[in-house]
């Protein structure tokens, strides 16, 4: 079978065709999905996309499904994975409802401060994490377990973070450090030299704008190019406005399916949507499949 992987960021599979607008890997090719696919039509015999709509404007957002449209097999299936906003609001009203309540559960108000970041921090973030990475950092944390629960393997690698931060002893603070070095390193030399090429490029236009009009311009270049890196969400999507956004598109026999399930044979094998242990990799996720009608 041909498999398309689209926006896959670090997370991936050899026996899939894997591209983003920056390749992280030799397996990833780079390209910029908001000029369409690369593809002939009726090339694929299903697509894949997690995480990455939102991060398009619904314009954009309706371009990349017509070309996800456009490449694949009639009969093909199309698997979308994007933040609920539906679950998240829902939350966000039950532990506000809570809060105004006589008796609240322990971390109530914990709980209703992230849920607002939940909601609103990766429209808004200036900074790598934005205050969600600064909450997960912060010490004596008591909501871990909920944070986990919410946003999966990306609280958990915040928490490991943050459990170096916290060690008490100088030799496990230099041994953390160190570590992190050390990772630093291994991640920068795994990277494909177009993504160290466009590293280059960005810090040397910065060097440019602080010479040539000064800090306060060189800091609002620096913010733009962080808005436009990917991490911002730009918009937000639940079942109805998906499914309708797919209908519109082609797509036929839409469906909201759970994390381990698919149409897309052996899906699961490729821990896409799921762990090693077989639990969910992105747990505040809306699953979504649709066909392209035979």
């Amino acid at each position: 079978m041909n498999l398309l992987n689209i926006g896959c960021g670090g997370h991936f599979h050899p026996a899939w065709t894997n591209i983003d607008l920056v390749s992280t890997a030799p397996e990833v090719r780079a390209y910029d999905l908001r000029k369409g696919l690369p593809y002939a039509e009726n090339s694929f015999d299903a697509a894949y996309t997690s995480h990455v709509l939102e991060h398009l404007t619904p314009h954009h957002a309706r371009i990349s499904l017509q070309e996800q449209f456009r490449v694949l097999k009639k009969g093909g299936i199309v698997r979308v994975v994007v933040p609920d906003l539906e679950n998240k609001a829902r939350e966000y009203v039950r532990l506000l409802d809570e809060m105004s309540s006589t008796t609240t559960s322990p971390n109530t108000a914990q709980n209703h401060e992230w849920m607002i970041l939940e909601l609103l921090d990766q429209m808004v973030r200036t900074k790598v994490g934005g205050e969600m990475g600064a909450y997960i950092l912060r010490p004596n944390l008591q909501n871990a377990e909920y944070l986990v629960e919410r946003i999966g393997d990306e609280a958990e690698e915040w928490l490991k973070v943050a459990q170096n931060q916290a060690s008490p002893q100088q030799g496990a603070q230099h041994s953390a450090q160190h570590s992190a070095q050390k990772s630093l390193l291994q991640k920068v030399l795994s990277k494909s030299p177009s993504f160290l090429i466009q590293k280059v490029r960005e810090a040397l236009a910065q060097a440019a704008v602080r010479l040539l009009a000064g800090s306060g311009a060189a800091a609002a270049f620096k913010e733009s190019l962080f808005r436009s890196s990917g991490e911002l969400h730009l918009w937000m999507y639940d079942r109805i406005s998906l499914g309708q956004l797919l209908r519109e598109v082609g797509f036929s026999d839409i469906r909201v399916c759970r994390f381990d399930e698919s149409r897309i044979p052996n899906f699961s094998s490729y821990l896409l949507d799921s762990t090693p242990q077989g639990t969910v990799r992105k747990a505040d996720s809306l699953f979504m499949e649709a066909a392209k009608k035979g």
